[in-house]
């Protein structure tokens, strides 16, 4: 049996946000480093927007058979509020800030799985 979609949407979202907490964490622990350039991922909509439901095709001459996977998210420089003197990028304001966006995201995707976990759960009762 194939996932439901917003389950695996759920997932990958979580997984994005996962990479995402990585990311904040390793500006705050090198926000004293000399020359540290604040890295952040692309945002998740466009990650989404870029992602398209691969078809199910049965036979190789159905159309979207070799239709390749979408490209990965890239992780880049992000945009912060100050340089230091020593070169460095990191807002500790801007990470903090970050990682509140992220601890809320996770909260209201795993809001969202355990909604559909019970939805589940109730049409295998009925």
């Amino acid at each position: 049996m194939d996932p439901v979609y917003l389950t695996a949407l759920a997932s990958r979202h979580a997984e994005w946000l996962t990479v995402r907490q990585t990311l904040v964490a390793e500006n705050i622990a090198n926000a004293n480093t000399p020359g540290f350039a604040a890295r952040d991922i692309e945002p998740f909509a466009s990650v989404f927007n870029q992602t398209r439901l691969a078809m199910t095709a049965t036979h190789a001459d159905h159309l979207g058979a070799g239709m390749a996977p979408p490209e990965p998210s890239e992780v880049e420089k992000d945009e912060t509020w100050s340089v230091t003197e020593s070169g460095n990028t990191v807002s500790m304001e801007q990470e903090l800030m970050k990682a509140g966006e992220i601890n809320r995201d996770h909260a209201l995707n795993a809001g969202i799985v355990k909604a559909f976990h019970r939805m589940y759960l109730a049409s295998l009762k009925g």
